[in-house]
């Protein structure tokens, strides 16, 4: 008897900007606000038939939505089938997830803050190339093809500044692993975003105090605008554009540092931050925000995984800044102030030798991430680092 093995496979998302014609535009509108549309009208059903004591589902908010549909809503045929069949999938999945405890209770979607979206299933459109075909519309231009080679589970078509765009989701199996024994330490901060244990330093670019001015004075230019007028609506359009740059410029420094940093080690130690607490000071919580150091982790945990890796988070708490990744001497006084690290120890081979401090820290948490793993047996050791101060730890 054969026994077929199942693979495991997994559902990634390629991103691309359409080019629409201004109908085409107009049809997404509707089609984003039939879907807005049909989520609140199914909200507030679920909430009056459950505060009525009855059990709501779905699946009987759906057929009561389309008993009246064609009489009440009619508008909502002008677009795909999917932009009011979704939304009541989407909200039952959100209450299940709320009674689970895993999310807040659903909440109505507002015209003016919400991200315009609809989904379309696999079988409600098609792809060519450079192009895709919408129910209704017919073929709209996309800036690229597909990447991904797969099978397509579904779209969903949003829309952020003045672009649209269309996220695929497409099945496919997961990479083979490649064995990569190298391992490396990162300390993330502020004045450079990323410092590695081999010695490389990654700036941080701080993109948003960078474009501050300028978006001080769209904000500006903004709230002076006569509410409902065309010249709001013209200076709304210009602060999405600038927060969309932003966030593009900063995206693609991240992806960039942690797909080299995943396509190069197989374990990789950084510290495990407290962001909801650093966010909670007032003095720095712009900058913080501005690093985008959860996203960072986030995006490398996610990456490393993917690649057969492992990412191993030291505890925040470990004093990777104020000790010798030579010999464990720890400066307990040490101060922000202080960036180049002096050991005391006169029996260590880095005494009074000027270490610069975040490479310290990040040798460091590559010792306590190793340590952690049972690679090695204690943190720092005095004939455990090369000539240059990396670990010498075989991982082969």
């Amino acid at each position: 008897m054969r026994q077929k093995k199942e693979q495991n496979r997994m559902i990634r998302a390629h991103k691309i900007r359409l080019h629409p014609t201004a109908e085409q535009a107009v049809y997404f509108a509707k089609a984003a606000g039939t879907a807005r549309f049909v989520w609140n009208w199914a909200l507030a059903e679920w909430n009056q038939q459950y505060e009525a004591g009855e059990k709501p589902t779905a699946y009987k908010l759906k057929k009561q939505f389309n008993e009246i549909r064609r009489e009440q809503f009619p508008w909502t045929w002008e677009v795909t089938k999917n932009a009011s069949d979704q939304p009541f999938l989407e909200l039952g999945r959100a209450f299940a997830a709320f009674f689970e405890g895993h999310a807040h209770r659903p909440r109505f979607k507002s015209k003016k803050r919400s991200r315009p979206s609809f989904y379309l299933a696999n079988d409600q459109f098609e792809l060519g190339d450079h192009r895709i075909w919408v129910p209704k519309l017919g073929w709209v231009n996309m800036a690229e093809k597909v990447r991904f080679v797969g099978k397509i589970t579904g779209a969903r078509i949003t829309k952020t500044a003045d672009w649209w765009f269309v996220s695929i989701q497409v099945e496919m199996p997961d990479p083979i692993s490649v064995k990569r024994p190298a391992a490396i330490g990162i300390d993330v901060g502020l004045n450079r975003l990323a410092t590695l244990s081999t010695g490389e330093e990654v700036e941080n670019q701080a993109f948003l105090k960078t474009a501050l001015k300028k978006l001080r004075q769209a904000n500006k230019r903004l709230h002076r605008r006569k509410p409902g007028s065309k010249n709001r609506e013209k200076a709304r359009r210009q602060v999405a554009r600038l927060h969309y740059r932003i966030t593009s410029l900063r995206d693609d420094v991240l992806h960039k540092l942690t797909t080299g940093l995943a396509n190069c080690y197989g374990i990789i130690g950084i510290e495990d931050l407290n962001l909801k607490g650093l966010l909670k000071n007032r003095t720095l919580a712009r900058s913080f925000s501005d690093a985008a150091l959860g996203k960072l982790l986030s995006l490398l945990t996610t990456k490393v995984e993917q690649r057969g890796g492992q990412v191993i988070k030291v505890d925040r708490f470990f004093a990777s800044s104020k000790t010798c990744h030579g010999c464990g001497w720890k400066w307990e006084d040490m101060q922000l102030s202080d960036r180049v690290f002096l050991c005391q120890n006169a029996h260590c081979a880095y005494y009074q030798f000027s270490q610069e401090r975040d490479r310290n820290a990040a040798l460091n948490i590559l010792g306590e991430a190793l340590r952690l793993i049972g690679l090695i047996d204690q943190v720092v050791s005095g004939t455990g680092s090369d000539e240059d101060g990396n670990l010498a730890v075989d991982l082969t």
